[in-house]
């Protein structure tokens, strides 16, 4: 699982230095044709980890509940985010995963729930949960890859 961590923290290593330059208000930006924003994304990537990897091990998050609602699937930006809110998404971004890291070494997601992907996936274990998160991921940071081109025009 280790090759899998170290995709996903390349590619969000990646995705920090494309938006280093960029200004709150075009991280918080619903560019046209998109329904949600480069932040919102960044967040989504660590709320659906969380869930995928904690909440269906029926084990405790990093994140708090309202991030969750924030950023689960489903969810869109209710409005602007602060500045204290994005260098929080930022600093989770690697934290998270230095934790599923660490967790995953100590083998405490042995009552992980099986469940299926709107991608129809079958994920039925940590292993499997690790191995689509950088698919997830992928399909992420793709939109911001796209917004970013929007935003910077």
């Amino acid at each position: 699982m280790k090759s899998q961590i170290e995709t996903i923290r390349k590619t969000r290593s990646f995705l920090l230095e494309q938006i280093k330059n960029l200004s709150n208000e075009q991280l918080n930006r619903v560019a046209d044709g998109f329904n949600n924003n480069i932040i919102w994304n960044l967040g989504h990537m660590i709320a659906a980890q969380q869930g995928i990897c904690y909440k269906r091990a029926a084990l405790p998050a990093m994140i708090n509940e309202d991030f969750w609602e924030k950023f689960r699937t489903g969810s869109k930006p209710q409005g602007p985010l602060s500045d204290d809110e994005i260098t929080q998404i930022k600093d989770l971004l690697m934290t998270t995963l230095d934790k599923v890291q660490t967790d995953y070494d100590k083998k405490i997601f042995g009552n992980y729930t099986a469940w299926s992907t709107r991608y129809g996936v079958e994920i039925a274990s940590i292993d499997n949960a690790i191995e689509f998160l950088p698919y997830h991921e992928g399909l992420h940071a793709g939109t911001i890859q796209a917004i970013k081109r929007r935003v910077t025009k």
